[in-house]
């Protein structure tokens, strides 16, 4: 059951931002949500992923505080980064391009198209 998609993992700490993620790209991808960064680091225990995308703004850690984890736990074949946030903060993208390796930085609220794209990109350069 959908064994074959490629595998993403969505961090948000609002639960609608997951259901509407989960609910739009559920057909193209195999989708794991998580709310916090927290629980999607418990998740990256035991599940790998092709994409791992996260809100920036969350309470107790960034989007590129996680990222930067991600990077540590995953120096060789890291999964592709991607950051969505309704701020664009310069130096916060610039810090995510520098230290996160991110492939793309997302505004909120997202056109589906555009992030479907983006996660296809990442997803062939892999």
């Amino acid at each position: 059951m959908g064994n074959n998609k490629p595998k993403i993992l969505y961090v948000d700490d609002e639960i609608i931002n997951l259901q509407l993620f989960k609910a739009t790209f559920r057909r193209d991808f195999n989708i794991t949500t998580a709310l916090s960064p927290i629980d999607a680091l418990e998740i990256l225990k035991k599940e790998t992923f092709q994409v791992i995308i996260t809100d920036q703004k969350m309470p107790g850690m960034t989007g590129v505080e996680f990222l930067k984890i991600v990077q540590g736990i995953f120096p060789n074949v890291p999964p592709h980064r991607m950051i969505v946030s309704g701020y664009s903060e310069n130096e916060v993208v610039q810090d995510a391009y520098e230290n996160c390796q991110l492939h793309k930085f997302i505004s909120k609220p997202w056109n589906a198209k555009e992030l479907k794209d983006a996660i296809e990109d990442a997803i062939q350069s892999h």
